[in-house]
């Protein structure tokens, strides 16, 4: 005869340590109470169930909607370790989408972030660098970061973290500085990303110099990137083994030599050559930034009589795939065969 026996294990598809959910539209109001409870326990688990419904773009919106942000925002001064490490990692779910990154700046949640720059736990600064990194790219995100005075605090702190983090560091700069380069320049960030162009790690020296097209377009950048000497080693990197590098490299001598020691910095470190090779680049920014570089530099005299015979060249990119390209291989030709 069967006997019924219980089993003394959880069912198969039960998490001990989430949070049950709750059916329906009380789900989320329910996890926002839990992330309020002062136990312990009940908070962490709250934020291991967040962690999993806040890849849906409409959880996110009702989160925000039931108040789970400013719930958020209290459990960054936790002095639980996983407490802070799993409410930066909803964080950074959440500022993957767009409804998120916009809640962000709603409920100032950059700025409370930010408090945790200097944290001991190495989880949690990468999970707020990732949410800064997807938040600034809204130009309304990045002009946030900026707002928020946070600038000088993340040059500072290029030179400081892990080399994983330095990547995400960099990819927040580079959009914050397209909106406004003015306190990063005061911050000596040149000098900083100056060191990163010299990192033997790929993704850092890329970084660093898609940063510095940033910080060349204003005027005050291209100044400073000719008086710290930076000119002579993105010609360098122009032959790197990296064509992303190689590309990135181009775009700031583009902006570096509008100036005239700019032009003449990089004439003078023979930049024409490994810009001419870059032309045939399988990468059509590569292309695009080394022809731009080229043009400016044909505005010297010297640099003009050099390229004369290398027209035929730029004829070439004039039926490139790539319709930006044309339109810069025919204004460089236009410059190189312009005559006084």
């Amino acid at each position: 005869m069967a006997h019924a026996q219980i089993s003394m294990y959880l069912p198969p598809d039960i998490n001990p340590t989430q949070a049950a959910i709750a059916y329906g539209c009380r789900a989320l109001p329910k996890l926002n109470e839990e992330l309020q409870s002062e136990d312990l326990l009940t908070r962490q688990k709250a934020l291991m169930a967040l962690c999993d419904l806040m890849h849906d773009p409409e959880h996110v919106y009702v989160a925000i909607d039931t108040g789970c942000l400013e719930s958020l925002k209290a459990l960054l001064k936790d002095n639980n370790d996983m407490v802070r490490i799993k409410t930066t990692e909803v964080l950074y779910i959440v500022a993957t989408h767009n409804v998120g990154r916009e809640g962000f700046l709603e409920h100032d949640v950059i700025l409370a972030l930010s408090y945790l720059l200097n944290d001991p736990q190495s989880a949690c600064r990468k999970n707020l660098h990732l949410a800064f990194k997807h938040v600034a790219q809204l130009p309304s995100g990045a002009q946030g970061i900026v707002n928020s005075g946070l600038i000088p605090s993340l040059v500072w702190k290029l030179q400081r973290e892990e080399e994983e983090i330095q990547g995400l560091l960099l990819d927040t700069l580079a959009a914050c500085l397209m909106e406004d380069a003015t306190e990063a320049l005061g911050s000596h960030v040149v000098p900083f990303l100056k060191q990163k162009l010299l990192s033997t790690n790929d993704d850092i020296r890329s970084k660093a110099a898609r940063t510095l097209i940033a910080v060349s377009i204003p005027l005050e950048g291209k100044n400073q990137v000719w008086q710290h000497d930076v000119i002579p080693i993105l010609v360098h990197l122009l032959k790197d083994r990296v064509e992303e590098v190689q590309a990135n490299a181009a775009g700031a001598l583009m902006y570096a030599t509008v100036t005239t020691q700019g032009k003449y910095a990089a004439l003078d470190t023979e930049a024409i050559h490994p810009l001419l090779s870059l032309l045939g680049s399988s990468l059509s920014k590569a292309r695009l930034n080394a022809t731009k570089a080229l043009t400016m530099l044909a505005e010297a005299p010297e640099g003009r009589k050099f390229l004369q015979s290398r027209v035929p060249v730029f004829r070439v990119l004039e039926d490139d795939t790539s319709e930006a390209v044309r339109r810069a291989a025919q204004i460089a030709i236009k410059v190189i065969e312009w005559k006084p």
